[in-house]
């Protein structure tokens, strides 16, 4: 069992000097570091080691503040020769603990870095934390996820152009299809492109040519974020937009209360084109909705409608859009979550043709789970979720619903969503518990008292990934193995998953399978594919129900032509 001898004394963030700031810069806190430093410190130092308590060595919080970081990478790369040297310090933990930490000399100094960014990171967090909650999990889901023996053969499409000379070079976010087939690829800087035939692309609407107050930053939540056709576009011409907005660029529907600040603005709009079968937009568009932003991330997210929905169905037609928290929980504004009378934190469900909205630019559905209810948001179909990224429908047989929701810091979730369900944020973080009074880095155990709130169905923690790329239930002919498995990633990482349809049931937790890739018949990994350690990935489909794959990082698009199964694997990274 591995020890680490620090030591370190309780504080509240009110205690931290500048000298304790001025560490803040030693350390590489960048996402990809944190998550490399976690798995690290799960693997050599968790068994003994938190950031709450005491276990089998002393916890960890602040530590970073109060000792040097050369003498923690001195003494984690050779604890036993500190102690000999006669080091006070170290001779004073000997002396304590009786017993030597095993030496690290293995670690490279790349390792070391990205430990000391974990550790100060979640010490750090400890200690600016309210309450100082005890039982923080580090590592909640211990159970590594397997790599099956399937292999994803990848095969690259085009290259999108870059929108930027610096990362990423373009900013592309969701792939879809029209109902008349045509493909389509948004770039969060502004430019919704038509894939056409060989793999060439056209700007089909640049909407920061149409949008004086169009802004693509600050943060990752904003800009050209999602697009969805009328399921009677070929017909009515209209097409669905989110996008971000400076802040005051107009009146909010929802705006936030006067003592928060507004970051953006993000936005709702209906486009109606002159003619459908056009390869470039011309017409013009109206608002549906404009909401407060806390800042310029977990914005409006993926905007789309329920493919299963026949004309005859009361789901026909009918708009969903996910809607993030906007950051307020951490910003210090948890009411604004999980609260039906406020918009955030939220899907929403409303009828882009209707009028009987506040604002009378839409209609709000008459089966709505909360329209009888005094006070509460009308457009809510679910509520409780962080960052409702991507939503889609099984259309395998099962009709099943799916909203995946990036975590903070410990848990990405996949939910089957169901009409008024509370998924628990920021109360819940997966199937855990969430307390944004403590230390926000790590989540808890369950309470034993009983709740409303809903729990995932699929989950995975950070030492698997850090934000979680949903994708859609594989029912293309082309390709059996893949038949029934809702495949879908982490966008940092690049990593694939898959879980089968079928497990995927409310009250369990279904199983979760890596898959392979190979690329011009090398087996490989997207980090290696796209030469970056943050892959930025999204998935996409096309009107025949086959998958793509494609990088903000290198702004490539790969189809997926086959799957194999390929007994001899390359390890893991």
């Amino acid at each position: 069992m591995l020890l680490l001898f620090f030591s370190c004394h309780s504080s509240t963030a009110d205690d931290i000097s500048k000298t304790e700031l001025n560490k803040e810069n030693q350390y590489n806190t960048s996402e990809m570091a944190i998550q490399n430093g976690m798995v690290l410190f799960n693997l050599h130092c968790a068994s003994c080691h938190n950031f709450s308590e005491n276990l089998i060595g002393p916890n960890l919080a602040g530590i970073t503040s109060e000792v040097d970081k050369e003498w923690l990478i001195s003494f984690i790369s050779n604890s036993p020769a500190m102690i000999e040297s006669g080091d006070s310090r170290s001779a004073k933990l000997f002396e304590k603990y009786k017993q030597y930490m095993p030496a690290f000399k293995m670690l490279k100094a790349e390792d070391m870095e990205d430990i000391l960014g974990f550790m100060h990171k979640f010490s750090q967090g400890e200690k600016r934390s309210k309450n100082h909650r005890a039982g923080g999990l580090i590592n909640p889901i211990p159970e590594k996820i397997p790599t099956s023996s399937l292999t994803l053969l990848i095969e690259e499409q085009f290259k999108v152009p870059p929108s930027s000379d610096m990362a990423p070079i373009s900013r592309i976010n969701q792939m879809s299809f029209a109902p008349d087939g045509r493909l389509f690829i948004v770039d969060l800087r502004g430019d919704l492109f038509e894939i056409q035939e060989g793999n060439r692309l056209s700007t089909y609407i640049n909407i920061r040519d149409s949008l004086p107050n169009f802004i693509d930053n600050p943060g990752k939540g904003s800009g050209f974020a999602s697009f969805a056709f009328h399921p009677d576009f070929v017909e009515n011409g209209l097409f669905y937009t989110t996008h971000t907005e400076a802040p005051n660029s107009a009146t909010a529907d929802h705006p936030l209360p006067d003592s928060i600040e507004t970051v953006v603005q993000s936005v709702l709009l209906e486009w109606k084109t002159e003619n459908s079968s056009a390869q470039s937009f011309s017409g013009n568009h109206r608002e549906l909705l404009r909401v407060d932003m806390v800042s310029g991330g977990h914005t409006f997210q993926q905007v789309t409608f329920n493919p299963l929905a026949q004309k005859s169905d009361v789901d026909y037609g009918m708009l969903y859009l996910g809607i993030g928290d906007g950051v307020a929980a951490l910003r210090g504004y948890p009411f604004l979550c999980d609260n039906i009378e406020m918009i955030w934190s939220s899907v929403i469900r409303i009828d882009p043709l209707g009028h009987n909205s506040d604002n009378g630019h839409y209609g709000i559905p008459i089966d709505n789970p909360f329209i009888d209810m005094p006070n509460a948001v009308k457009e809510i179909w679910a509520s409780g979720f962080r960052n409702p990224h991507r939503i889609t429908w099984d259309e395998s047989g099962t009709g099943k619903m799916i909203i995946t929701n990036i975590g903070q810091h410990s848990i990405e979730e996949v939910n089957l969503g169901v009409a008024g369900a509370d998924y628990g944020w920021p109360y819940r973080e997966g199937s855990f518990l969430f307390d944004f009074d403590a230390n926000i880095e790590v989540v808890y155990p369950l309470p034993s008292e009983k709740d409303n709130y809903t729990d995932p169905v699929v989950q995975y923690d950070h030492d698997e990934g850090s934000a979680i790329s949903g994708g859609f239930v594989f029912v293309g002919d082309n390709i059996p193995m893949l038949k029934g498995k809702y495949i879908f990633g982490d966008m940092s990482r690049g990593y694939i998953y898959y879980s089968e349809i079928e497990e995927m049931n409310q009250g369990e937790q279904a199983a979760v399978y890596r898959l392979n890739v190979s690329l011009n018949g090398e087996l490989s990994d997207l980090e290696t594919i796209t030469s970056h350690k943050r892959v930025d990935l999204r998935i996409g489909m096309d009107i025949d129900r086959e998958l793509y794959l494609f990088s903000k990082s290198n702004g490539a698009v790969y189809k997926v032509i086959d799957c194999q199964n390929i007994k001899t694997q390359k390890v893991d990274s």
